[in-house]
């Protein structure tokens, strides 16, 4: 159950785990992007999909950490001269991109466990396989991926630069918190 007081700022925690999630989801996106250029001989050929499947797990488990924080934390108030556009802009971006990485990291699982083959965390164990054999799963799995990583991509830039616009325009604290500053 969520919280009904609200914090003057973001938490250590809640700071870290954004963090990590915006540097993770770049560094998937970038090596996905990369690994798709491989050719079968390639030495990275095997070895990259295989980071590129341990990374994105170890992102699924930080989001579901993210989520749970987020539920049991008291909300960050907002910043007083926020507009009430900009709050409710700033809550649907936040949704799409909640929604957006659960999408990513689903439907790279279905890409991964089409066929029948479970999905090996760094090497330590494998994840088992829950849904596998569906009519053209990789295939749709596949388009899903790309479009919601690519969409993921467009959100957070879109809000990066909000909190760019929000730090160097307006000067107020918006970007200053989710760096550990105090107001």
């Amino acid at each position: 159950m969520a919280h009904t007081k609200q914090a003057a700022g973001y938490d250590r925690l809640t700071i870290t785990l954004h963090w990590l999630v915006a540097l993770m989801v770049i560094g998937l996106f970038a090596l996905g992007l990369w690994m798709t250029g491989l050719s079968y001989y390639d030495s990275w050929y095997r070895t990259a999909p295989d980071l590129h499947k341990s990374f994105g797990s170890l992102l699924l488990l930080l989001m579901l950490l993210r989520l749970i924080w987020r539920v049991r934390q008291p909300r960050t108030a907002p910043i007083a001269t926020h507009q009430r556009w900009e709050l409710i802009l700033a809550k649907a971006v936040q949704g799409l991109l909640y929604l957006g990485l659960f999408t990513v990291l689903i439907s790279g699982y279905l890409i991964s466990t089409a066929d029948g083959r479970p999905i090996s965390f760094f090497g330590l164990f494998d994840w088992p396989v829950l849904i596998s054999g569906l009519p053209n799963q990789a295939d749709i799995a596949g388009t899903v991926h790309l479009y919601a990583a690519w969409s993921v991509i467009v959100l957070a830039a879109l809000h990066a630069l909000a909190a760019i616009k929000h730090h160097l325009i307006d000067r107020d604290a918006t970007l200053s918190r989710m760096l550990g500053k105090s107001n």
